[in-house]
């Protein structure tokens, strides 16, 4: 039986937001609080963030959910923590940060095509990735050829997650979701391998890498000083924690091989997961989160961050910073989709096909309104989902729904467009914080709260709407999507041509 007054903290940091969320064992979110991050761009390329800021960030969130729940902090049973994939958090070898690198970062696009020319199939043979621009170790790899002022000062190397579990239990620990989803585990065994760092250049770098436990294993307890800053009771158990596109996976109710995730947030994300990896090298990535449970991924930093760059950008600097999402979408709502309607390539971040690759709009006229580009903008997105999910299909993966979740889930048009370019239907979670109630689910497993990860999804995930697709529609996304990729291999030539330019 339920315990009504136990409870659950799921900890979520993106590349810019982190959340404190609280559930009850009903899946309800009871209270969160969330701060936004800064980033920093010291040089073209280079996305970074301070990691003492990232901990005092983490700290006013958790000390703000907790008092917006109203409840005792010893009522929260266990906590887990979820983070974005990749990118580099280094601490010193006196366990100070050193560098805190994101995964929006493309720095190291050199040194990944290097990699990948003389050892790509070796390394995706052992990892099931090959290189690419902020992979960990890519980074890793060029900071030792770069920056070895910095190497040599390195102490461990952890994600994101990782360095909120240190600050919050003294733990210097990952999980196999993390270190798999970044390329650092042979896989599946999801372990360390010497002949895996070695093909990456990083012979010496073993005795950087965290200990490495499973995601719902308990990584450590909070700790004396991380109680005093944060409001939460000295002893309670933090668990490994996971990739955040696992946990929004889990978070949104997918769990079981066969089921399909679509994430639309920073990154786009496309998962199915099964109990064995698929093994081909046109797919992006597989991670691993237990035993015959594996996660295969295609993703790119092309979906809902181009919506975010231009609210950020010509939105909120107007007068609709009220609701300047909403905005976006009933411009959207008023417009009718139409054969001339203008293109978007949703490459503000670069693309998994080619760091050179840039965003832009073609095929503008003078009687096609912001509607018409906001449109173009959510169709963009939505093409470059469907040409990863292509990908995954190409290797054998196959489903006859996806559930989507991520910022692009809230919106009352994006859903539809999924399901009617996608030819499936297209179900929405239930919980709008799927990353944060992914990590918390895994802390109720990982604490003896439930049994297993069916028996905690059942009871705390639910579907809020399932949108079915429209034939008509399919066709009409059919010939665009057609077009889009014409588009994208006519630009290629000008985008290799304008980077070896500047």
């Amino acid at each position: 039986m339920v315990d009504e007054n136990t409870y659950v903290l799921g900890l979520d940091a993106g590349n810019t937001v982190i959340k404190a969320v609280l559930f009850d064992l009903h899946g309800r979110q009871i209270a969160m609080h969330a701060l936004d991050g800064q980033s920093s761009t010291p040089q073209p390329g280079h996305v970074e963030r301070d990691l003492n800021e990232l901990w005092d960030n983490a700290q006013q969130a958790i000390k703000g959910c907790i008092e917006n729940a109203n409840i005792k902090p010893s009522q929260i049973a266990a906590i887990g923590c979820a983070g974005h994939g990749n990118g580099l958090y280094l601490l010193d070898r006196q366990d100070e940060p050193l560098v805190g690198i994101q995964s929006l970062d493309t720095r190291a696009a050199g040194h990944a095509e290097e990699l990948r020319t003389a050892n790509g199939a070796a390394l995706h043979a052992l990892c099931l990735q090959e290189p690419w621009p902020s992979q960990t170790p890519v980074l890793l790899a060029w900071i030792k050829a770069n920056r070895p002022d910095l190497y040599q000062k390195a102490g461990t190397l952890l994600l994101c997650k990782d360095f909120m579990t240190f600050k919050l239990t003294g733990e210097r620990v990952s999980d196999i979701s993390d270190m798999s989803g970044c390329g650092l585990t042979r896989m599946p065994e999801c372990v360390y391998d010497e002949d895996l760092l070695s093909l990456y250049g990083l012979s010496d770098a073993r005795q950087l890498l965290p200990r490495l436990i499973r995601p719902t294993d308990v990584a450590g307890r909070i700790s004396e000083v991380a109680a005093e800053l944060t409001g939460l009771v000295a002893g309670t158990p933090v668990i490994g924690g996971y990739f955040d596109v696992v946990a929004s996976a889990i978070g949104s109710g997918v769990v079981n091989p066969g089921e399909a995730s679509i994430i639309a947030g920073t990154w786009s994300i496309n998962q199915v997961f099964s109990d064995a990896p698929v093994v081909d090298r046109s797919m992006f990535m597989a991670s691993g989160f237990a035993p015959g449970r594996f996660v295969n991924i295609e993703a790119s930093a092309t979906s809902a961050a181009n919506l975010e760059w231009y609210v950020r950008e010509f939105i909120e600097r107007g007068e609709h910073h009220d609701d300047p999402f909403g905005y976006c979408n009933d411009r959207i709502a008023e417009t009718t989709p139409a054969a001339d309607d203008p293109y978007f390539h949703p490459f503000l971040y670069g693309s998994g096909q080619g760091a050179d690759y840039r965003a832009g709009f073609y095929g503008l006229a003078g009687w096609h309104s912001e509607g018409h580009l906001l449109r173009a903008l959510f169709e963009g997105v939505l093409f470059e989902h469907r040409r990863h999910i292509e990908v995954l299909q190409s290797t054998g993966v196959q489903f006859d729904t996806a559930t989507l979740s991520g910022g692009g889930a809230r919106s009352p048009v994006w859903p539809q467009m999924f399901a009617d370019c996608l030819g499936v239907p297209i179900a929405v979670a239930d919980a709008r914080e799927t990353g944060a109630l992914g990590a918390a689910i895994g802390a109720g497993v990982g604490s003896g709260l439930f049994a297993s990860y069916e028996e905690a999804v059942s009871a705390m995930t639910d579907i809020r709407r399932t949108y079915q697709p429209d034939s008509a529609m399919k066709a009409f996304y059919d010939r665009r999507y057609q077009t889009y990729l014409n588009l994208t291999e006519a630009m290629k030539a000008f985008w290799s041509t304008w980077a070896s330019s500047n």
